[in-house]
């Protein structure tokens, strides 16, 4: 078994990840970074959906040149993404960037990479590794030997990166690397999709190696809003209980005997509760509500969740700790639950 715990620590603007600190939830803005409005306002997005880590796209010196501007607005880290042109990464750093990550293999040649290296520890700052698709053989002994040539540059802020858009390659790369190496370990699957493929790609390459003990650090990868990257990340962690999301949503599939429409009770609390998470991250377990569509899997089987609802025809059953309290109409269902989960914040 594996575990993060035993891997080296490495310090990112105002936080930490590895050797035992939580694994930290982090994403990407997909708004051009010379427009520092829109990236701004996508930042303090993902800000306000409990994102630790941002990174940004760095592909002209315009956009490096941005910088500056934009971590005055930022209250976590900032990571500067830098393909091909070292001279990118050399002024994010001189901007105040907290974190570069780089493929050493298309910077252009040994000595630019040396810059960044020599650059980034002057300034402090680490260097993820982050190595994209290809063979599990190509992705292991690649990074091998981008971490020998920094290690011969004494520079040891590494995080590593190996992603593939194949889960099963992603894995074993992981597995492999975390056999020889005690770097901090970014996780991700690459160009995994759009929401619905995307999310299952993630949740069982990422999930599966968070369950062996790998990770420091995660990156859901989704064809969507920063935000829904988050979000997804999250409930990974959560469910794993890693990380505290604030509220596990416990919900019936439906059957012939609902007689409510718990569909659409169901994405009017998620709408709702949304903004109420961060009243909840200080708990240390997330607080239980379960949404049921009848008697059946009522407070029986959701016994075990803090609060809830359960269905009857044209009526509900509130109930706390599997103990009935009051009788609800439907079109009351979400108010009377969200009350009831102020409760416990």
């Amino acid at each position: 078994m594996f575990t993060h715990k035993t891997t080296r620590e490495i310090k990112i603007g105002n936080t930490k990840i590895g050797a035992g600190s939580p694994i930290l939830v982090q994403s990407m803005t997909k708004t051009l970074t010379t427009d520092v409005k829109a990236t701004i306002k996508q930042i303090k997005e993902l800000e306000n959906a409990g994102c630790e880590i941002i990174r940004v796209s760095v592909p002209d010196i315009e956009s490096a040149k941005m910088i500056g501007k934009i971590k005055k607005e930022m209250t976590v880290p900032l990571v500067a993404d830098i393909h091909f042109d070292h001279k990118l990464a050399l002024e994010s750093i001189n901007q105040g960037i907290d974190k570069i990550r780089i493929n050493p293999g298309n910077i252009g040649s040994k000595e630019k990479v040396k810059e960044i290296v020599e650059k980034a520890k002057q300034a402090k700052i680490p260097i993820r590794i982050g190595l994209n698709s290809g063979s599990c053989e190509n992705l292991v002994e690649t990074c091998f030997n981008f971490v020998e040539m920094f290690e011969d540059w004494n520079f040891f802020d590494i995080v590593i990166s190996l992603k593939a858009s194949d889960v099963l390659t992603t894995i074993t790369a992981y597995h492999r690397v975390a056999e020889k190496l005690n770097y901090p370990l970014h996780l991700g699957i690459t160009e995994a999709g759009p929401l619905l493929t995307g999310t299952i790609k993630s949740t069982i390459g990422i999930g599966v190696l968070l369950y062996e003990g790998l990770g420091d650090t995660i990156r859901v990868s989704l064809t969507t809003s920063p935000v829904e990257e988050v979000k997804v990340a999250y409930l990974i962690l959560q469910s794993l209980n890693l990380r505290n999301y604030g509220i596990d949503l416990i919900t019936c599939p439906t059957c012939g005997r609902c007689k409510i429409n718990i569909q659409k009770i169901v994405s009017e609390f998620e709408k709702k509760v949304e903004p109420l998470r961060k009243k909840f991250l200080n708990r240390a377990t997330p607080v239980k509500v379960a949404i049921m569509g009848c008697e059946v899997n009522g407070p029986g089987e959701a016994k075990h969740a803090d609060i809830g609802i359960a269905g009857g025809r044209n009526i509900g059953l509130l109930f706390k700790k599997g103990k009935p309290l009051k009788k609800v109409k439907p079109e009351n269902w979400t108010e009377e639950l969200i009350q009831l989960l102020l409760d416990f914040s």
